[in-house]
């Protein structure tokens, strides 16, 4: 585990929408570390919200996001210890825009659950895995 002191003091997750994975992240990391960190999610084109992400965070008692979706282009001014990107596109977009700044950009690979096909079960339970997969990423990498 890591030390406190070795915490970034901000924090940036980033999709390609906003929607779902960064969504999930940024609502975990604030559920357990937005007292001590600055947390906040984009996407390279911010999206829609999903209606599974509000249904996952709620059956783990963590508040979903209440911001709307925003785009990481909108956000070049604002400055972040640590930028999370958990798609291909978003981690090539974060290190094109960040390589000039003294920033921390980590790649988490996680999985769209979007891409889920079946019933409502099969593709909530594909939201549940991806929330379970961050909730570790986060109390291991803030924690």
């Amino acid at each position: 585990m890591r030390a406190a002191a070795s915490r970034p003091q901000s924090v940036l997750f980033v999709c390609e929408r906003n929607a779902v994975r960064s969504r999930l992240a940024e609502a975990v990391a604030r559920f357990h570390f937005g007292k001590q960190i600055y947390i906040a999610s984009a996407g390279i084109r911010p999206g829609e919200a999903d209606p599974f992400v509000a249904a996952v965070l709620a059956e783990a008692g963590i508040p979903a996001p209440a911001s709307e979706a925003q785009a990481f282009d909108d956000l070049h001014d604002v400055a972040f210890d640590l930028i999370v990107t958990l798609s291909p596109e978003a981690h090539h977009r974060a290190l094109e825009l960040t390589r000039t700044q003294a920033v921390t950009v980590e790649y988490w690979p996680t999985f769209d659950p979007t891409a889920q096909e079946g019933n409502r079960a099969q593709r909530l339970a594909a939201y549940r895995d991806v929330l379970a997969a961050l909730t570790t990423h986060v109390l291991e990498r803030l924690g």
